[in-house]
């Protein structure tokens, strides 16, 4: 990347040369910078490289500047330029390098690469960036290895899943990658606070599979068997072992297995950067009104249903709340409206006050008798949510909920 870039740069200097009115000093110069690129780049080029750094010498004539033109327009078009290469081990594949390779195709440098499946190391050493073989983490050197020996990196931020392939091209591509999915620039404020959290929504589990790191810290076997994540899925585009295991086929299932992982990358940063950020406001603005809502400030009304949960929790910590709430009000989107225990995490399902058991599977006309409450619709038997026809008898139910053992 970092020779196609100085390539570009220098012979844009070649094209403002030949167009400017530089003194022999100026003119030297650029020619100097610009036989110091063309020498990184290949054998043909270190051949005119060295043609300008003559031209570059005091003891030489002014520079023939339509010359220079004519060799800039001729370095930049494509047929001149080397393709990039990303490299990535051949044989069956996984759903970390499939990833990991898809993200890099979201990068400005090799938006445009082709995919590389060997492990020669001749062949590898051509390739501009490596990923998931080399044994090797250099990413001053554009290789990201991890299934080397003493290989411990994380995230940060408080993640300590060690990292796969795709987590390390995450960590250090990944503002770009979610600041072009999201069409903003980079510095806007939203691409930090969704890059944190699609590592920890999305990438983190294909790190932690990957290293066969467990999600419960337990010894206890596994209730029931989950075959249908999407390592699991990447894994099935491997050939079956009574099917052909040739480079054309398993290329075809790496193809498809990047078009899987990445269309589902993409999925997750726009959903975290379209729909699930902005709630945040919504959120807020409920939290802001609690006390107007009920007088506990134990009820949350909701404008408007959306993904609440995790910013809720975020906001609580933040704003070092002590009084919690337990019930949010919502529109259903039908008419009617939604009382809802908020659980003890985002991802638990007990609840910080569960509605009242009596009410519990109770529905309509005999849950509105049992609970005093005109338009009960129902209480879920596991009394995490409830409803009612109207905002009122939501409210209702949520303040006498809190009345209730």
């Amino acid at each position: 990347r970092r020779r196609q870039a100085r390539l570009h740069a220098a012979l844009r200097l070649c094209m403002l040369l030949a167009a400017s009115r530089l003194t022999p000093s100026t003119t030297r110069s650029f020619l100097l910078l610009t036989s110091s690129a063309l020498a990184r780049v290949t054998a043909r080029d270190a051949t005119a490289a060295r043609q300008f750094r003559r031209a570059a010498a005091p003891s030489s004539p002014p520079a023939d500047r339509r010359a220079i033109r004519a060799f800039a327009v001729r370095c930049m078009s494509t047929k001149r330029m080397a393709p990039t290469k990303i490299g990535t081990h051949d044989g069956s594949f996984h759903c970390d390098e499939a990833l990991g390779c898809h993200l890099l195709r979201l990068t400005k440098a090799y938006a445009d690469a082709t995919i590389v499946r060997t492990r020669d190391q001749d062949l590898l050493s051509e390739c501009d960036i490596v990923i998931d073989v080399g044994a090797t983490y250099e990413p001053e050197k554009f290789r990201f290895d991890h299934h080397q020996k003493g290989f411990e990196e994380v995230f940060g931020h408080g993640h300590t899943t060690k990292l796969s392939s795709a987590g390390l091209v995450y960590k250090h591509f990944g503002r770009e990658i979610v600041a072009n999915v999201l069409k903003k620039d980079a510095a806007d404020p939203i691409v930090e606070k969704i890059y944190l959290k699609v590592y920890k929504s999305f990438v983190e589990c294909v790190d932690g599979v990957d290293n066969g790191v467990q999600i419960f810290e337990s010894d206890k076997p596994a209730l029931y068997v989950d075959n249908t994540g999407l390592s699991a899925r990447v894994g099935k585009f491997n050939a079956n072992w009574n099917e052909p295991f040739t480079d054309e086929t398993q290329m075809a299932g790496f193809e498809k297995a990047m078009a899987l992982a990445g269309g589902e990358f993409e999925d997750a940063v726009r959903y975290y950067g379209e729909v699930w950020h902005p709630a945040r406001a919504h959120v807020i603005d409920a939290l802001d009104a609690a006390s107007a809502t009920h007088a506990s400030g134990e009820i949350l009304k909701l404008e408007t249903f959306c993904p609440w949960k995790e910013h809720l929790f975020e906001l609580e910590e933040e704003r070092g709340m002590t009084t919690l709430p337990k019930y949010v009000l919502y529109d259903d989107g039908k008419g009617s409206w939604r009382v809802q225990a908020i659980p003890e995490t985002p991802s638990s399902f007990n609840s910080r006050r569960g509605l009242p058991k009596a009410w519990r599977g109770v529905r309509d006309d005999a849950l509105s008798e049992l609970s005093g409450i005109e338009g009960c619709i129902f209480v879920h038997a596991a009394g995490f949510i409830g409803g009612n026809k109207t905002y009122d008898g939501a409210l209702a139910m949520a303040s006498k909920a809190l009345e209730l053992e």
